[in-house]
């Protein structure tokens, strides 16, 4: 496969804008600040001309995200705005392992690829019932294991749904966690005829190890979808030294004086930002639109407890932010090395440094397949996707 079939080479993929706001925004259904009630994220998530696409996941509140959305597009023309779902965490037969959420539709215990069709549909269908729409712009495999990764029945099973019209295209979206490098290469290698977009994590204080999907992504004709591009809130600038975190916040996982680093980084960028009359915020989302295959930047809208500026402000600098990048090439790399985090954590995927003879659900030994790919692609996966000592 790999090049992309000249069957669909018609330009069927729905134009998403450049600032694209998720249902993970505003605490509600992902632990991020305080979270805000149903009426704000609804107005929140609904589309207007500043941004006109928006992203859900079935797996986000088992369902109840898609239904906020779902109240927050009544009345919408439908050609007035782009729609990206995401399907993979089987919270319809699964049983919820505590922090790590549902399994995926491809574990065994569940089912083999004999069922994945089904699933594939139905998982598809609900969510589209849920969110009041006939069909989804783009339909994302969400948080794949290494099943979802290489196999042709789910594959053929996505490809089947968006030829029944129940999305206009499709992609993939690794997570939750940074990583998944080869295995995201291989899927674009391996599918590339069927897929035209991918989501990864990008900003400027995480551009390690996302800038290492750039190149596959471009020969292989995928835009990319940037996530996380707030970097935990820091370009938002009201999450400072001291931060107190709610108690379930997702960002309590990252490492100690990961904010104080941040605001470090953060004053030597700034002079960058206000050259251009950036704020933080839209310096990291020109940032990563200064990349070519980045065409949408879908930043974390948070609620700070105790912070002046609200998530109505942040919507309005998200939706201010262009579709092209003001940043010279100078300033591009000026930015990558302040904020350069090369090694910094240990890799989701296929990793050099995973022990153990089964693979996890999201973490995984290097294949000999893969190692062959890192080298064709410059990658030393002892070098490149290992967390520094």
């Amino acid at each position: 496969m790999g090049a992309r079939s000249e069957h669909l080479r018609e330009d069927h993929r729905p134009v998403l804008t450049s600032a694209a706001i998720g249902t993970w925004s505003g605490g509600r259904f992902m632990h991020f600040g305080e979270p805000v009630d149903d009426d704000r994220l609804a107005a929140l998530l609904r589309p207007d001309q500043g941004i006109a696409t928006v992203l859900t996941a079935d797996a986000y509140g088992a369902g109840e995200a898609d239904r906020l959305l779902g109240r927050a597009l009544e009345g919408t023309n439908r050609s007035a705005y782009t729609l990206v779902g995401a399907i993979g965490h089987d919270f319809y037969e699964g049983e919820r392992e505590g922090a790590k959420g549902f399994p995926r539709f491809t574990d065994p215990r569940l089912r083999g690829p004999e069922g994945y069709a089904d699933y594939v549909r139905m998982a598809t269908e609900r969510s589209l019932e849920r969110c009041g729409v006939d069909a989804f712009d783009v339909l994302l495999l969400h948080n794949p294991d290494s099943i979802g990764y290489t196999s042709e029945a789910v594959w053929d099973a996505l490809e089947a749904v968006r030829a029944e019209g129940l999305t206009r295209s499709l992609g993939v979206a690794p997570g939750p966690a940074n990583g998944f490098t080869l295995d995201v290469i291989d899927c674009l290698e391996r599918f590339g005829d069927r897929i035209d977009w991918a989501m990864v994590i990008l900003n400027p204080m995480e551009p390690w190890p996302g800038e290492l999907v750039l190149p596959a992504a471009e020969r292989h004709d995928v835009k990319l979808i940037t996530r996380v591009v707030d970097y935990g809130g820091v370009f938002h600038d009201d999450v400072l030294p001291g931060h107190a975190f709610p108690r379930y916040d997702h960002r309590g996982f990252r490492p100690a004086g990961w904010v104080e680093a941040g605001r470090e980084k953060l004053e030597r960028m700034r002079p960058i930002a206000e050259r251009h009359g950036l704020t933080p915020l839209q310096l990291a989302c020109h940032w990563n639109l200064a990349h070519g295959p980045v065409h949408v930047v879908a930043p974390t809208l948070i609620s700070e407890p105790g912070s002046a500026k609200s998530i109505e402000d942040k919507r309005a600098e998200l939706a201010a932010v262009g579709p092209e990048s003001v940043l010279t090439p100078e300033e591009v790399a000026e930015i990558r090395a302040i904020g350069d985090n090369t090694g910094s954590m240990l890799l989701k995927g296929a990793a050099p440094d995973f022990e153990g003879d089964a693979p996890l659900p999201d973490r995984w030994a290097i294949s000999e397949h893969l190692a062959e790919l890192a080298g064709r692609w410059g990658i030393e996966p002892a070098r490149d996707l290992t967390k520094a000592a």
